[in-house]
């Protein structure tokens, strides 16, 4: 046990360890399953978080619109789901049997070609990854090889998201419109509603939130996040060291991008639909709130803080349904004014701090009572409780 300790304390992996007992040991065992898919839900948020830490944190780019890659990771998998719930059976009150019914009421006939490749479960979870990854690649490449950077590039993000959602919405026949993609169901058969396998979709998404916490470090102690922290900070530097500096960009916004994606996806398996909600201006801001609140810093701090936000939305929203608004942003506020790293702030500069100091306080008292039993060894300590020879406790 102790050289299991030893490991991980050498590996600095006592918070990841801490975070994985919370998230398969102790919500599954204290939560009922309405709680735990809440829980599995703020999870998927915390994938769009992981990937800001890199992509703003180390790579110091800010990007305001990376619900465009969450709501397509969803929209892939949502596809799928539709197809395989709108066979002929089911759907044979339709005017066209074999179609999703927002097709069916827009008067379309048949089935898009290019909603044809997600009938298959292999290629959907191929277009999971590549379709966020490869828009990603496009905007990044055009936009950084012209050195476009900064605030610049945060608003160019923006206008991507308001740009599909408005092309979501107004393609109703072919993505469901305003109201998204609806009434799924089943997984190649697997019943996706029922308690049994919301548990078992819960543990797949804290499996790929772990795998997906683990990369994020296996980058940032490689030479590549080293480049990527050097040019945060001095990006002509490393630029005049010879290094393409843009193509490093490149990468960290399609790293963030493929993993806000796998959130996307594992939210619409567990939420059971896709909508344009996700994907506009004003959640992709919320995600940064995600980071900011955790720690732009911190991986572990990033998912506490996704946690931590969605709980607030839903705990205020039920209690006070008037002004959840205004106590979600009260918190964003203060603990971004309290602790401008984070939470991760808070247990980097305040708690583990404090916690040395009290050990080394321990350590010296400890000290100098073995210095005072080896001058004085003929004096025994006294017993817990015991009172000094000729003494009651009543004259004490």
């Amino acid at each position: 046990m102790s050289k299991v300790q030893t490991w991980i304390a050498q590996q600095k992996l006592g918070s990841i360890a801490l975070l994985a007992l919370l998230l398969i040991v102790v919500f599954p065992l204290t939560l009922d399953i309405f709680r735990l898919n809440l829980i599995g839900k703020y999870l998927t948020y915390a994938f769009v978080a992981l990937g800001l830490v890199m992509l703003w944190g180390h790579a110091g780019i800010l990007s305001l619109g990376q619900g465009v890659f969450f709501g397509l990771g969803g929209y892939m998998m949502a596809m799928f789901l539709k197809l395989e719930a709108s066979d002929p059976i089911s759907t044979k009150i339709q005017s066209t049997p074999g179609i999703p019914d927002f097709m069916d009421w827009n008067q379309l006939t048949a089935l898009p070609s290019w909603w044809v490749p997600f009938k298959s479960l292999p290629l959907a979870l191929i277009a999971v990854l590549v379709v966020p990854t490869l828009l990603a690649f496009i905007v990044s490449f055009a936009m950084f090889k012209r050195r476009v950077g900064g605030v610049y590039f945060a608003i160019i993000t923006q206008a991507v998201a308001l740009i599909l959602t408005v092309l979501i919405i107004g393609q109703q026949g072919y993505t469901g419109g305003v109201n998204g993609i609806t009434d799924l169901k089943t997984l190649l058969g697997w019943d996706i509603r029922t308690d049994h396998a919301k548990y078992i979709l819960y543990y797949v998404c804290v499996g790929l939130l772990l795998a997906s916490v683990f990369l994020c470090r296996w980058v940032q102690s490689s030479k590549l996040g080293t480049l990527l922290l050097a040019m945060r900070d001095k990006e002509d530097r490393v630029r005049f060291s010879g290094y393409d500096v843009a193509m490093f960009k490149v990468f960290a916004f399609c790293l963030a991008a493929m993993l806000s994606a796998i959130g996307g996806a594992m939210f619409t398996l567990q939420v059971g639909f896709m909508s344009p909600s996700f994907v506009g201006i004003v959640p992709s801001i919320e995600m940064v709130i995600f980071a900011a609140v955790g720690g732009r810093m911190s991986l572990v701090g990033s998912i506490y803080g996704a946690l931590l936000v969605n709980f607030g939305k839903t705990y205020f929203s039920e209690s006070a349904p008037d002004l959840w608004l205004f106590l979600m942003s009260g918190l964003f506020i203060g603990v971004t004014m309290a602790f401008p790293d984070g939470l991760a702030g808070l247990v980097e500069q305040k708690l583990k701090p404090w916690w040395a100091r009290r050990q080394a306080d321990r350590a010296a008292q400890a000290e100098r009572i073995q210095a005072a039993h080896a001058a004085y060894p003929q004096v025994l300590p006294p017993a817990q409780g015991a009172m000094p020879h000729g003494m009651s406790s009543q004259q004490a």
